[in-house]
């Protein structure tokens, strides 16, 4: 398959559309084996390993709290509606929705983007094909996402859990670009996936 991204080194950040110092966002793609959690200029994750049911559900939120307690946005990746229903999508359900919830304790709001949001915003499109005209898995595309994360921003996504966190990066600038301090300048192509995120009122500093 041909790339569709070029390797070059990230562009400086562009110029901020807001005044102000820039506010602290948390990206976070969340999964029962393996999350991403980002912020500007760096990735990480997080694992269950074997934990189950409870337990991992409470590992995950309370892990995941260390990362964005202080933070003045959350994103976080919503559900694929679209996927066939399969083992675990109770589980996730719950997941995301105590995340809201600790967050909104916390006074932090809570942006969920949609997966094919995320995925225009890194690539421009959320449907891909190769060069012959067979339409790319979704394998594929989170492929696309990671290369993108690299070759924009200069964030290598590495590990077990590359994926997840080129998907939590990309969460992150789409949340700093609403709030009007971009990490980098996209074209209308990329920049029309804010559009189809409910965000929240403009945060203030969370508790």
């Amino acid at each position: 398959m041909t790339a569709l991204f070029d390797l070059r080194p990230a562009a400086p950040a562009p110029t901020p559309r807001a005044a102000g110092p820039r506010p602290s966002v948390i990206g976070l793609d969340m999964a029962l084996v393996t999350s991403g959690v980002a912020g500007p200029g760096w990735t990480d994750t997080i694992r269950t390993g074997t934990r189950r049911a409870e337990d991992r559900l409470l590992h995950l939120v309370e892990t995941t709290a260390t990362f964005y307690r202080r933070a003045d946005l959350v994103v976080i990746e919503g559900p694929s509606y679209g996927s066939a229903l399969q083992r675990g999508h109770d589980e996730m359900a719950a997941l995301r929705w105590m995340i809201r919830c600790d967050a909104c304790r916390r006074g932090i709001p809570v942006a969920v983007v949609p997966p094919d949001s995320r995925t225009i915003y890194a690539t421009g499109r959320a449907r891909w094909k190769d060069e012959v005209g067979h339409k790319l898995t979704a394998q594929q595309v989170k492929g696309l996402v990671r290369t993108a994360v690299q070759d924009t921003y200069g964030v290598p996504c590495e590990g077990p859990g590359r994926y997840d966190q080129a998907d939590a990066y990309v969460l992150v600038a789409m949340g700093l670009d609403w709030l009007g301090y971009p990490l980098a300048d996209l074209p209308p192509t990329h920049r029309r996936a804010l559009d189809g995120v409910a965000w929240p009122e403009l945060p203030a500093v969370a508790r």
